[in-house]
Order: structure tokens, then sequence, then C-alpha cells
């Protein structure tokens, strides 16, 4: 089971381009995947595995993290995601299985990448990740949607008992005091880290990209105050990457229209990306610092996943499926990982006339 160990640090891949994250979900609470999906793509060669603000979530992350770095001495960086205000990644589907007509296509359970609706049971809760697929397709409307945040109250004493590498921190334009708020929330808990990563984009805003540039350096002004060094997560199309080629482009094309007006700091692609992804960048350009993975890279080995569930052990007891999702991980960001691009890419950009660093 052994893998290569990467040749550069997690904080040189930022700067090199080469910065992958996983993204396991911010609501996903099916602890023996968020073990697996963990072990796979550490295994793999991430740089960051980014997870809910849930104790037993973190535990299940850090236990896989632990056991990667004992087989290859690599260890990415622990990240956990909150919010600042409502977000669609923060909530759940839920819906009375009984109030179904027997008769029903089911188009909600055909729909869920996540296979979290099961027959008559309605939403398994561990499983659905809130991408809400499921509720404007259902004929009769019965699917709501479930705000799950964690109240910065329970977060401050959760955040100092889980002690992770890194937080980000989702947001949305007209939220520059709760993002303040929110940070000096974090700060107070004074533990160390190494990157707050801030996740913003244009989809459902109607903003256009200089007024996101303006939001995005109102939080590099609060995490200056903090002395704070910052990962802008260009969120281009939330949660589609599982859905193909349409939605690859969505968060490239978000990065080339921000990238010389963004404040300082990687700038990282999420939101649609996936295999295609990559195809869209040119090979003349240096390219953003990164690319995060959700929603694809769930969907690659989540037949694999599911299996082990069925015969209830973990991937790593199984070396035949092991092998074989280790290989699609592999695939998926492996050109990322071995990307050509400047050393210099990230670290200065020119903002009316100034260099910054």
């Amino acid at each position: 089971m052994n893998h290569k160990a990467s040749s550069i640090s997690n904080e040189q891949a930022l700067h090199k381009g080469n910065w992958v994250k996983l993204i396991c979900g911010a609501s996903n609470q099916d602890l023996p995947a968020i073990a697996d999906l963990c072990s796979i793509y550490a295994t793999a060669g991430v740089h960051c595995i980014d997870v809910s603000a849930d104790a037993a979530v973190v535990y299940a992350a850090r236990q896989a993290i632990d056991w990667v770095e004992s087989q290859n001495g690599t260890r990415p960086w622990l990240m956990i995601s909150i919010s600042d205000g409502k977000d669609e990644h923060f909530r759940k589907a839920w819906f009375d299985p009984q109030k179904c007509p027997l008769d029903c296509l089911r188009p909600c359970q055909q729909i869920c990448p996540a296979k979290a609706i099961e027959g008559g049971n309605g939403v398994n809760n561990d499983r659905c990740y809130g991408c809400g697929r499921c509720i404007p397709i259902c004929p009769l409307g019965l699917i709501n949607e479930q705000d799950r945040r964690v109240g910065l109250k329970e977060f401050a004493p959760l955040l100092s008992e889980l002690n992770p590498d890194a937080i980000e921190i989702h947001t949305a334009p007209g939220r520059a005091k709760d993002f303040e708020n929110t940070v000096s929330t974090i700060m107070s808990t004074n533990v160390c880290f190494k990157r707050i990563a801030v996740s913003c984009g244009l989809q459902g805003y109607g903003i256009n990209t200089e007024d996101l540039a303006k939001e995005l350096w109102a939080r590099h002004k609060c995490l200056s105050k903090y002395n704070q060094k910052a990962i802008w997560q260009l969120d281009g199309r939330r949660m589609s990457g599982d859905l193909g080629k349409g939605a690859a482009k969505v968060a490239v094309s978000l990065w080339e229209n921000i990238k010389h007006i963004a404040p300082p700091g990687p700038l990282q692609l999420a939101g649609g990306t996936n295999q295609f992804t990559i195809k869209h960048i040119s090979k003349k350009d240096p390219g953003p610092a990164g690319i995060a993975f959700g929603g694809m890279a769930r969907k690659l080995i989540q037949p694999w996943l599911l299996e082990a569930q069925m015969k209830q052990i973990s991937l790593r007891e199984w070396p035949e499926g092991w092998e074989e999702a280790l290989n699609e991980a592999t695939q998926l960001i492996s050109p990322w990982l071995s990307r050509k691009s400047s050393p210099q890419h990230q670290s200065a950009r020119t903002s009316k006339g100034k260099v910054f660093k």
C-alpha cells in the first residue's frame, strides 16, 4: 500500500501551482466514507483535507491522516470549514417519506450523487452533503433544506479542542462585518493556523468580478489585522464538479477574470472542478495556485466506498478495492501534482501599479 511521498511541502505546493485539496463536504458526516476518502486521497498526494466542523468527522479524518503519515511520511493539512452566514454548503435535504405516493418514480433518488436517498427511508442524514439537486426535482415539492451551520459560540471551544492546521470560511457579498466577527472569534481561541482559506464566488449573488474583488480585499484587510495568510478559494459553480465538462470551465473563467485585481495570496479553484478543469488552463499561463476537488473526488471512488461499507470493512482492509480506488484518485489529481508553473506566479501580483508580496 506504500505510495511515493511528495518531494515538496504543502506550503511549497501553493507557490509552485501544484496544490490539491480534497473537500470531504461541509455537511458530510458519513464517518466510514470520510475515513476512506481521507486515506485514499492523502495517499494519492493531496496537500489538504477539508472537513465539516464536527468532532467525530475531524477525529475520523485525523486517524486516516495519521495512518497515511505512518505509511508514507506525508501529512496533508487538516482544514475545518465554517461559514459567516447562511450557505448552501451547510445544509441537508429532508422530507417525510410517508408522504411520498407509492407510484412515485423517485427522481430524487435517481439524481442524488451521494446515494443519500434510500427506498422509503427518506434522506440518510450522514451521507447528504447539501447539493440540493433533489429539491427542485421532486414532483410534489416535498423536499426541504435544513440549515446545519455550527454557531460561533459552539465552534470556538470546539476549535480549541480539534486544533486543525487550517480553517476555511465560506463568505458572501455584503457579509464583511459577519466575516470580521467570525475571524475575531476564531482568533480568540489562540489556535495557530498555517492558512485561513476564504471561499466565495459570483453564483447567485448578482455581482460582477470587480465587486467580488472588492469583497475579497475587505477580507484581506481583516485577515491582515491578525497577520493571517489567506488562500482565496474561487467558488466557480458550487457543488457541481460531478456534472461533467460543462461545469469545468466556470472556476477557470472566474480565476482568469479576477487574478489581476484580487488581493495578494494564492488563488485556488473550486466549484465545478473535475478532470476536465486543467484542460482549460493555457500551458503558456502560470495558472492558479491549485485546485480543490469535492463532488468529483467523492463520486470517483464511491463504488468502492459503498462496497466496503457493505462488507463492513474499511478500504484499507480490502486490498483489491483499495488499489482500484487509489488508481482513480491518483488519475484525478496527478496532472496537478506534476504540472509545471512559475514559482513566482502566486507570490506577487500587480494592482493599480503596485506589487503586493
